[in-house]
C-alpha cells in the first residue's frame, strides 16, 4: 500500500452503492477527523457572520439586548435634578417586578472600553433594575456625544417634561461641556432664546441651593427669576442658611421648599432698609438665636433645634429679667445726675 494509500485508508472512504443507486466513479466522503473537523469551522464561520449581523443591528438600534446594570455608565451630562423622596420611583420598581420592563433604555458602547456601555436615556429604568437585582433590556445604539445628547433630551421631553430649573441646567451643564447652541437647541426642543434664557437663570442661581431645592415642577422662569432676583438682594448672608435648616423644610417638597425660599426672600417681605441682625451663640459656637432690630421693633427668634425649650425657659424670666433692666436704668441715671 502507497503512502497516499494508507493516508486515504485512515480519512476517506467510498461511499457503500444501495439498491438502484448508480455510484459516480472516485466520490469520496469526509469521515473521522477531517469531518468534524470541518464541521467545526463551518460552525466558526456560522458564528462569525451571526456576530457581525448581530452588530449591524445594534448598530442600528435594531435589537433588545440584556445588559448587566453594573457595566452601564451614566450620561456625561446631567439632566434631572435628583430628589430624595420619589415615589414615582417606587411605583416603577413595583410595576417592573410584577410585569417586566416594557420600554428598554437607550445605550451607547462606552468610550472607556469593551464590555463597557453608556446611558443616553432610562436612568429610572436602569436604578429599578438595580434594585430588582435583574439585567436592564437595553437597546444599543453608535452614538456621537451630539446624538447622545440630543436623544437624552428628546426622550425626558416626551415621557416626562423636565422641570424649567432642570432645563435651565441642562443647558448649561450642556454648554459647559462644549456644545454649540445648535445641539442645545435640538436637545431641549426650544429656540434660541428660550435657550439663552435657560442658561442665564442657571449661572445666577446657586447649583447647591437647586440641588437642596429639588426640580420644583410647578415653578416656572418668572418665579425662578423672582427668586434670582430676591436673592441678589439679599444682604442677610446667612439666612438662606438658617431657612434650608429650619424643621420641616426637607419634607415640605419641592415646590414647597421653593416656596418657602422665595417666600422668605421676598422683596416684599425682606427687612427694611437699615435694619440690623446679630446672632447669639452658645458657648459651643452653635447659632442659637437672631436679633432682628428694625426701626419700630426688635425681634429675637431662638433656633428650637439648637437650644430646646429655652425660649420657654427665657419668656419665664421676662418679669425678672426687667425688674433687673429698670434697677441698672436706675442706676444710670442716678450715676448721670450726680445723685
Amino acid at each position: 500500500m502507497s503512502r497516499k494509500d494508507a493516508i486515504n485508508s485512515l480519512y476517506l472512504q467510498k461511499p457503500t452503492s444501495t439498491a438502484g443507486e448508480s455510484d459516480k466513479a472516485g466520490e469520496r466522503v469526509r469521515t473521522g477527523a477531517i469531518s468534524a473537523m470541518g464541521t467545526s469551522l463551518k460552525q466558526m464561520t456560522d458564528g462569525a457572520k451571526l456576530a457581525t449581523r448581530l452588530q449591524e443591528q445594534l448598530e442600528k438600534g435594531d435589537v433588545v439586548v440584556e445588559l448587566e446594570p453594573e457595566a452601564i455608565e451614566r450620561s456625561p451630562i446631567a439632566d434631572r435634578i435628583p430628589i430624595d423622596v420619589d415615589p414615582a420611583f417606587d411605583e416603577l420598581v413595583k410595576s417592573i417586578s410584577d410585569n417586566g420592563q416594557q420600554v428598554p433604555i437607550l445605550v451607547r458602547p462606552s468610550p472607556a472600553g469593551r464590555g463597557r456601555f453608556q446611558i443616553a436615556y432610562g436612568r429610572r429604568r436602569l436604578r429599578a433594575a438595580q434594585a430588582l437585582g435583574r439585567p436592564v433590556r437595553a437597546i444599543v445604539r453608535s452614538l456621537s456625544d451630539q446624538e447622545l445628547f440630543v436623544a437624552q433630551g428628546r426622550e425626558n421631553l416626551d415621557r416626562e417634561d423636565l422641570s424649567f430649573i432642570e432645563k435651565a441646567f441642562f443647558a448649561k451643564n450642556l454648554e459647559d461641556s462644549g456644545c454649540d447652541r445648535a445641539t442645545i437647541i435640538a436637545a431641549l426642543c426650544s429656540d434660541k432664546s428660550d435657550v439663552s434664557r435657560y442658561i442665564a437663570i442657571a449661572r445666577r442661581v446657586p447649583e447647591r441651593l437647586v440641588g437642596r431645592i429639588g426640580p420644583a415642577p410647578k415653578a416656572g422662569r418668572a418665579r425662578w427669576m423672582k427668586l434670582v432676583e430676591a436673592l441678589e438682594k439679599e444682604e442677610d448672608g446667612d439666612r438662606l442658611e438658617r431657612i434650608l435648616e429650619e424643621e420641616g423644610f426637607a419634607s415640605a417638597g419641592s415646590d414647597g421648599r421653593f416656596q418657602l425660599i422665595l417666600k422668605a426672600l421676598d422683596v416684599k417681605n425682606a427687612r427694611p432698609k437699615g435694619s440690623r441682625v446679630e446672632q447669639w451663640k452658645t458657648p459651643s459656637g452653635k447659632r442659637a438665636a437672631r436679633i432682628q432690630t428694625d426701626k419700630a421693633k426688635t425681634t429675637l427668634i431662638f433656633e428650637d433645634k439648637v437650644v430646646p425649650a429655652f425660649a420657654q425657659f427665657v419668656s419665664g424670666k421676662l418679669d425678672e429679667l426687667y425688674r433687673e433692666f429698670e434697677a441698672r436704668q436706675k442706676e444710670e441715671k442716678d450715676r448721670t445726675t450726680g445723685r
